[in-house]
């Protein structure tokens, strides 16, 4: 008898320390050598990535984030330190553009050539009340910068040579439907590039938030040949009010992303002030020319989100924010979380955060899919397209 209940004991403890081990860590954490706040993230292939973030801090990796390093400080003999890179945009190892958010010239880009040795200033925002959001480019060419609006307009630069020379965006439909609106640079990613390179963009504060849709025929081949006549006259915006968060300052879209096979927009976002609050924190949108198909999350994702990312090899929607990150398998429609981690931007495979953190998506402990009971699929809702 006591050798039985000694087997039955050591049974029941094996049992119970199975129950007790940590499940696998979906997203495994990275020596990032820094304790600075990181906002922006871009990985090039998965082994080459850069980082950016407070205090003129880049990052950069060649070995998939086994190891990080800290870059030059652009500017650092002016007051490259004070500068908060909320964006970076890398191509390969050696070359790289960071944009540093803040009020007047506080906004500037940099680039790098040479492997984050050296930086050259290539832009300084020229409107003293500005303030830059998201930096995005299309290829090596192409790409767009989005600021907060000034004298009621939204900001859009463009670039048709790789950040040589840019131009201003001067359609009249950029301009703000009041004047306590504007956009986030939580995580680099207020603004999206769909069809064609154009520029897609959303909106925080109160009386939104609004999603602005390009309705042109304007293209990045129009704009190579036709510049004036593209960005100041063919390209156009339709306004369309999406069913997130949006009756404050901490309220709106945090962030866009494409689905190029499907044609298909994930915009994330909340109320950065209550990031346990699910309400209204995700919404798939279909720009058709004529009436955009909106839909909100069934079951959204389980806290206030600034960025989220589609992932081709996953065949998933990937999103992040203050209280964790969560998988979409259905375009959006059920979120899953994953993980409860204090997140701010993505590029997969890797994460960053507040105080130097930095981590790598590790597929093999993604959990599968959640038993959810069937439900009707929603009807999208139409979304209402205000007069310009």
């Amino acid at each position: 008898m006591q050798g039985l209940s000694a087997s039955v004991l050591v049974i029941a403890a094996v049992a119970t320390g199975l129950a007790q081990s940590p499940a696998p860590q979906v997203w495994t954490m990275q020596d990032s050598g820094t304790t600075a706040g990181l906002r922006g993230i871009d990985s090039v292939d998965g082994t080459v990535a850069w980082a950016s973030g407070t205090g003129g801090t880049v990052l950069r990796t060649v070995d998939g984030g086994a190891h990080w390093t800290r870059c030059a400080t652009p500017d650092a003999a002016k007051d490259g330190a004070t500068l908060d890179f909320r964006g970076v945009q890398g191509w390969d190892a050696q070359m790289a553009i960071v944009m540093a958010s803040g009020p007047g010239d506080k906004s500037r880009l940099y680039k790098t050539a040479d492997g984050c040795g050296k930086w050259n200033l290539i832009f300084e925002n020229p409107d003293r009340g500005g303030f830059w959001d998201t930096l995005r480019f299309h290829d090596r060419a192409h790409g767009f910068i989005l600021g907060d609006p000034v004298a009621g307009r939204f900001i859009l630069f463009f670039t048709l040579d790789g950040g040589k020379h840019w131009g201003r965006v001067n359609t009249g439909d950029l301009d703000a439907p009041n004047a306590g609106i504007g956009a986030f640079a939580a995580s680099n990613s207020a603004l999206s590039l769909g069809y064609e390179g154009m520029p897609l963009f959303g909106t925080s504060g109160p009386d939104g938030p609004w999603l602005y849709v390009p309705d042109s025929v304007c293209t990045m081949l129009t704009a190579q040949e036709y510049p004036a006549a593209c960005f100041d006259g063919f390209l156009h915006f339709r306004k369309v009010k999406l069913p997130l968060a949006g009756d404050s300052s901490s309220t709106g879209i945090f962030s866009i992303a494409f689905r190029p096979d499907k044609a298909r927009f994930i915009v994330v976002g909340g109320d950065y002030a209550r990031p346990d609050a699910t309400q209204g924190t995700a919404a798939s949108i279909i720009p058709f020319l004529l009436e955009p198909r909106v839909a909100a999350a069934v079951k959204p994702p389980h806290g206030y989100r600034s960025s989220v990312e589609w992932s081709e090899s996953l065949h998933a929607w990937i999103t992040a924010g203050a209280n964790g990150s969560d998988i979409s398998r259905d375009d959006g429609r059920t979120w899953q979380p994953i993980d409860n981690g204090n997140w701010n931007a993505l590029s997969l495979p890797f994460v960053v955060g507040p105080n130097g953190r930095i981590a790598r998506l590790d597929p093999s402990a993604i959990p599968a899919a959640a038993a959810l009971p069937p439900a009707a699929v929603q009807p999208a809702q139409k979304a209402g397209i205000p007069h310009r």
